[in-house]
């Protein structure tokens, strides 16, 4: 079995044509899925980067592993205890590559994402790794085209090739032009919606879309988005990053093309995680526990895969287990992660019945999807304006623009009583010592979410280096409305639920 899995950092589904965008941004990747298996509802378990590829290559969630965070103890995994075994690639945790190399595949890693994250963790049962020094595809692309002309041809192997234009600050060069110039641009978000979040705050929000440090080195992007025109510039730079992308994903099929083994070889398509893009007030980063940061496209193709659609619940961390059943192998026993293979080769319908998703880089949040439901339970807004529940219909408001909790509160108690209810049985894991749990980990009972709250917030918005910069940036531009609020609480969201959805105002005590 060859097997190529195209990693883009940072791509939302629904800005690629397979998944319904108008503009033409992706047409090779639209050649993959045509005749491959497409999945609408599937979600890093944990956001953003390195939570999300811990989670995938350990098949574990953050609440067990403990990387839930960019810095500070929860960016690094728990250690496993006094069972520790001398080498971890024969136990029971053992990782997703580690299980492919069990069934005889060569493992092969092209990023610069282990070491510009310090995420050392998902390097386990690689058998090479090359680090590609920059982020950009052009650089990039040498290194996987190098790979798979010596190995392509070979039997049994795995090559995951990570991809980055579509992240921020969406530097394709400028030579490569502007190919939606004469597109327009995405309706929503309009005037109106641009005007409120310009007014409001928080990190790449739409006055401070570059942090709060005023930055005018960007040559695609604008410096802060005030109007319908800046939005139109700022997506055009996100939709260029991913058509640059694309181009060279049409190069490494090319390669296999011409080696005779395209349509011997699986690949898949897929992200660490999305992009809000207006969403909840962030522009151009991952900052949230919700649909648009969490949910991230799936395509497979190759030998043996039924093509379709999938609409089931699906988790990043159920991959490793999908794709070694599928190969002949046995998923390991302390997976978090759930099959869906049977999707894969036969459309049978495997779907979870609720999802529920971690933030704590940038926030310190949870959501909840079911349904066409997701609701956002957030303890520490990371410096944004966020309410203590959140609860938004996906099917009436894709968006994420109105908050309708406490005009469905019956609705917003399901969404929370599903998160307590998953909260409860992940940490009972961890006390039985089963699934992904280890009770053996020091901290094991400690949920990492709380631990990143009491080390001073999400790494990078933490209040107590924050506070003072972003206050004066609001003052200085004439946003003084919202300092007091930011100066009293920095960043720690009231818990009072059932009085907020009862219409009180949890922020004045």
């Amino acid at each position: 079995m060859r097997i190529l899995y195209i990693d883009i950092d940072s791509l939302r589904p629904d800005h690629l044509g397979c998944y319904g965008y108008r503009r033409e941004t992706s047409p090779n990747i639209d050649r993959i899925a045509d005749g491959g298996r497409r999945f609408t509802n599937y979600y890093a378990s944990d956001a953003p980067c390195g939570p999300s590829r811990t989670a995938l290559f350990t098949s574990r969630f953050g609440i067990h592993t403990g990387v839930v965070n960019h810095g500070g103890i929860n960016a690094s995994m728990r250690p496993r205890g006094s069972d520790r075994v001398f080498n971890t690639q024969l136990d029971e945790y053992r990782t997703w590559m580690t299980a492919l190399r069990d069934e005889g595949l060569h493992t092969a890693l092209i990023s610069i994402f282990p070491q510009h994250h310090g995420a050392i963790q998902v390097l386990d049962g690689f058998d090479e790794w090359r680090h590609t020094d920059e982020f950009r595809s052009d650089h990039v692309y040498p290194y996987a085209e190098e790979w798979l002309q010596k190995n392509g041809e070979d039997d049994d192997w795995y090559c995951h090739v990570n991809f980055w234009d579509p992240h921020t600050p969406y530097d394709t060069p400028e030579e490569y032009g502007y190919p939606f110039d004469d597109d327009p641009a995405p309706e929503w978000p309009d005037e109106d919606a641009i005007r409120e979040h310009y007014a409001g705050y928080g990190p790449h929000s739409a006055q401070d879309v570059h942090g709060w440090e005023d930055d005018d080195s960007f040559e695609r992007p604008p410096a802060e988005i005030g109007s319908r025109e800046d939005f139109e510039q700022w997506i055009d730079g996100y939709d260029v990053g991913i058509r640059y992308v694309d181009d060279y994903i049409g190069k490494l099929l090319d390669v296999l093309e011409a080696k005779d083994v395209l349509e011997e070889t699986l690949i898949i398509v897929s992200a660490d995680h999305g992009e809000n893009q207006g969403e909840l007030n962030v522009y151009g980063d991952h900052h949230t526990a919700d649909d648009k940061t969490c949910r991230v496209p799936l395509i497979v193709n190759g030998p043996g895969v039924e093509p379709g659609v999938d609409d089931g619940l699906h988790y990043n961390i159920d991959l490793g287990p999908t794709i070694t059943e599928f190969i002949g192998g046995e998923p390991a026993a302390r997976w978090d992660g759930q099959s869906f293979a049977k999707s894969l080769t036969d459309g049978v319908d495997v779907s979870r019945e609720f999802l529920v998703v971690s933030q704590g880089a940038w926030a310190c949040q949870r959501g909840v999807r079911w349904d066409d439901w997701v609701l956002i339970r957030t303890y520490h807004d990371g410096l944004k304006n966020f309410d203590p529940v959140e609860l938004y219909d996906l099917s009436t408001d894709p968006h994420e623009t109105t908050n309708i909790a406490r005009d469905n509160p019956d609705v917003a108690r399901r969404g929370l009583s599903l998160l307590e209810q998953w909260r409860s049985d992940r940490l009972l894991e961890a006390a039985t010592d089963i699934a992904g749990g280890n009770a053996d980990s020091p901290r094991t009972l400690t949920d990492p979410l709380l631990e990143v709250i009491q080390e001073g917030g999400p790494y990078h918005a933490r209040a107590a280096e924050k506070v003072e910069s972003y206050a004066a940036r609001l003052r200085n531009t004439g946003r003084e409305e919202h300092v007091e609020k930011l100066e009293e609480y920095g960043g720690l969201v009231p818990q009072d639920i059932d009085s907020y959805l009862d219409g009180a105002d949890v922020w004045d005590r």
